[in-house]
């Protein structure tokens, strides 16, 4: 029996493995690593100048009596809590809309798309002019509607539902993947209801929500994690402010990062969210088989 020489197996495997090198490289070099690394600063003390300094779970404890960091845990909250139903009824309504058929349906979709393109910076200047307290779009026209100047995005009680109708504003992308959905309900079915002399809502509760209940889901679940994420708007638009009351997760792990150089915090910061994140998620799934229609089911 010779030896030494690769059998066509092993040489498919070989290839298979070169083939796949530079992704597997990637991964543990630009996602592993840093996971790791970011789990091994968060048990330390590190300002970025000095070697980091092993203090075991004292950021963790830290973090559970700082009270700027309970604040963010609630506006936050808060912020998602408003923000998923808001923006995935308003992108569901609009797919709902854009799947009729009427004269100029495709420029009217590409209308209601665009705003989900805008760069999330260009995006915070349009709406900082709309919510300008002083000389912007909104308050030159509620008191058309009998209502005084508000602060909006200044005021403590509306900056987050400001935010939220902002987010709602760039639901383009969901709304797309509901149309896509809708456009995959079968007709006969409200066909059937139809002959049985059931209305537009029955319709809608009884077959299209059903039938797109996965879709529903799916979006629910990125629109939990991304809200959860927000950062841009409380950046650039509040600073946090006011009274912290914009003072998102995130925001707060750059504020402890880069302006405090605080990485054992922001790192631990990072974690917390990943279980966070985590716990939601899996809750959601959960609960998934009450709600969630499957087809094959």
């Amino acid at each position: 029996m010779k030896t030494g020489k690769m059998t066509p197996a092993v040489r498919r495997n070989l290839a298979g493995y070169l083939f796949i090198a530079p992704a597997l490289i990637g991964l543990f070099l630009f996602y592993a690593f840093p996971m790791l690394f970011s789990l091994f600063i968060s048990f330390t003390d590190w300002n970025l100048r000095n070697a980091p300094k092993v203090i075991g779970a004292s950021n963790y404890t830290a973090l559970a009596g700082d009270p700027v960091f309970l604040k963010s845990v609630r506006v936050t909250f808060y912020y998602t809590l408003l923000a998923v139903p808001a923006g995935n009824l308003y992108a569901l309504l609009m797919a709902m809309l854009l799947n009729m058929r009427f004269r100029g349906r495709s420029v009217v979709r590409t209308i209601f798309y665009i705003p989900s393109i805008v760069p999330a910076v260009a995006a915070a200047g349009i709406w900082m002019y709309i919510f300008n307290p002083y000389n912007g779009f909104l308050n030159q026209i509620v008191p058309v509607f009998g209502m005084d100047p508000q602060m909006w995005i200044y005021s403590p009680t509306q900056v987050i539902p400001c935010l939220v109708v902002m987010a709602a504003w760039s639901a383009g992308g969901t709304a797309i993947i509901y149309l896509a959905a809708l456009q995959g309900v079968p007709t006969i079915l409200y066909e059937s209801v139809a002959l049985d002399g059931g209305n537009a809502f029955r319709k809608f509760i009884h077959i299209t929500v059903p039938m797109i209940s996965p879709i529903i889901f799916y979006n629910v679940i990125m629109g939990v994690i991304n809200s959860m994420q927000i950062f841009t708007q409380g950046y650039i638009m509040t600073k946090g402010g006011p009274n912290n009351n914009s003072l998102f997760y995130v925001l707060l792990l750059y504020k402890r990062a880069f302006e405090q150089t605080t990485m054992g915090i922001a790192c631990a910061m990072a974690w917390i969210l990943f279980v966070i994140l985590g716990i939601l998620t899996a809750v959601n799934f959960a609960i998934s088989g009450k709600w969630v229609y499957y087809g094959g089911e």
